[in-house]
C-alpha cells in the first residue's frame, strides 16, 4: 500500500511528496497537466520560501530580491529583507525544478485526476489507488476540499488577479507593489530582461485597462509583452478545517486570503513539511494547529491590507503611512519572512 497519495502536482503537491519520499515514505502524485505548469501569480518567493527550497534540495535560478517597496503616485516606502534574500522566479522554472527534485528522490508522478475519495479506518482509496494518507494539493478552487464538505462561503468582495510578463530590464531588486484606489500592481523581477506584473482588483476588466491605473508603472514597462495574460480568482478561499479523516489539505487548497503580500509559495512549502511531519507521526489532526500557527501572521496582515484596499479613502493612505513610519513597515515585512 502506498504511504502517501498526493492529489495535485503543483509546487505544494510536489513539495509534500518530496518531504515524504525524503523521510522514507512511498509517495505518488496524481496530476492531469504536463510539466512545467504555469499559473497566474506574483512569482516572488519570500526568504523563508527560499530557505525551504534549499532544504528540499531544489535548485532554481531567478532574480535575487532585497526587499519590498510600496509605491503610489507621490510616495514610496521600502523595507529590506533581514533574513537573507528573496527570489523572483518564473513559475514554470520553479515547477520544473521541483519536478526534477521529486524524480531524484523517487516520487512517482501519474497522469490523471483524483475523483471520489473513500476512507476506511486505515486507508484512503482515490484515483484507482490505495494509500495510508491522502494530501489534497489540488489548488485554489480545490474539488477535493469541496467534495469533502470543507468549503466555506466568503461574503467579501471577490478579488481577481491577472499576470503578464514584459521584456524589460529590471529597474529594481525589490518587489514593488504599486497602489491605486482601483487595485494593486505587484511587480517582480524574474530574470535578466524579464519582469512579471500581477494586477489585483475587484474589477473585472482586461489587463491593459487595469494597467492604465498605474501611469508611472506604464512608463517603466517600455518593452514588449512576453507570453499570454493569465488570470486567477476569486482569490479568497476558506476552509472549515484542514483535515478530514486521513486526508489533509495543503497549499492553496487549505485556504487562501489574497496574493497581495506574496507569501503563497513560502506558506505552501511550510505547510507541506508540517503535513508530512504530522502524517509520519500518525497524528493528522495535529496538522490543523500547525497550519494555523504557520499562517497566522500572513492571514492577519494580508486581511488587513485587503480590507484597506477595498476602501478608496484608506487605500490612499497605505503608502503615505508606510513612508512616514518606516520602522512599522519594516516590522511588517520582517513578520512575513
Amino acid at each position: 500500500m502506498i504511504d502517501l497519495l498526493v492529489a495535485g502536482g503543483g509546487p505544494a503537491g510536489l513539495a509534500t511528496a518530496i518531504h515524504a519520499a525524503s523521510a522514507g515514505m512511498e509517495a505518488v502524485v496524481i496530476e492531469p497537466r504536463s510539466t512545467p505548469v504555469d499559473k497566474a501569480c506574483g512569482e516572488g518567493i519570500m526568504p523563508g520560501g527560499v530557505r525551504a527550497l534549499e532544504g528540499l534540495g531544489v535548485q532554481v535560478g531567478g532574480h535575487a530580491l532585497r526587499g519590498i517597496r510600496y509605491v503610489d503616485g507621490l510616495h514610496r516606502a521600502q523595507a529590506l529583507f533581514s533574513d537573507g534574500p528573496g527570489l523572483g522566479v518564473r513559475r514554470t522554472e520553479l515547477h520544473a525544478a521541483l519536478a526534477r527534485r521529486a524524480a531524484e528522490v523517487g516520487v512517482v508522478v501519474l497522469s490523471g485526476r483524483v475523483g471520489e475519495v473513500r476512507q476506511s479506518a486505515d486507508a484512503v482509496s482515490a484515483g484507482g489507488l490505495r494509500a495510508r494518507w491522502l494530501a489534497a494539493a489540488d489548488g485554489l478552487h480545490s474539488p477535493l476540499r469541496r467534495s469533502l464538505g470543507l468549503d466555506l462561503p466568503s461574503r467579501r468582495l471577490r478579488r481577481f488577479g491577472l499576470r503578464q510578463h514584459f521584456r524589460v530590464s529590471p529597474w529594481t531588486d525589490f518587489v514593488e507593489v504599486h497602489w491605486s484606489v482601483f487595485g494593486e500592481a505587484y511587480v517582480t523581477p524574474v530574470g535578466d530582461g524579464l519582469v512579471g506584473v500581477a494586477v489585483l482588483s475587484t474589477a473585472r476588466c482586461g489587463f491593459g485597462a487595469h494597467l492604465a491605473h498605474f501611469p508611472r508603472l506604464c512608463r517603466l514597462l517600455d518593452g514588449p509583452a512576453a507570453g499570454p495574460v493569465r488570470g486567477a480568482g476569486p482569490l479568497r478561499q476558506r476552509a472549515r478545517r484542514r483535515t478530514a479523516g486521513r486526508v489533509v489539505l495543503v497549499g492553496d487548497a487549505a485556504g487562501y486570503t489574497d496574493a497581495l503580500t506574496g507569501e503563497g509559495v513560502a506558506l505552501a512549502l511550510a505547510s507541506a513539511e508540517a503535513a508530512v511531519r504530522c502524517l509520519r507521526a500518525g497524528r493528522p489532526q495535529a496538522y490543523e494547529r500547525y497550519w494555523r500557527r504557520l499562517s497566522l501572521r500572513h492571514r492577519l496582515l494580508t486581511e488587513g491590507l485587503v480590507r484597506m484596499s477595498g476602501h478608496a479613502a484608506l487605500a490612499r493612505l497605505v503608502v503615505p503611512a508606510a513612508a512616514r513610519m518606516p520602522s512599522v513597515f519594516s516590522a511588517a515585512v520582517r513578520a512575513l519572512q
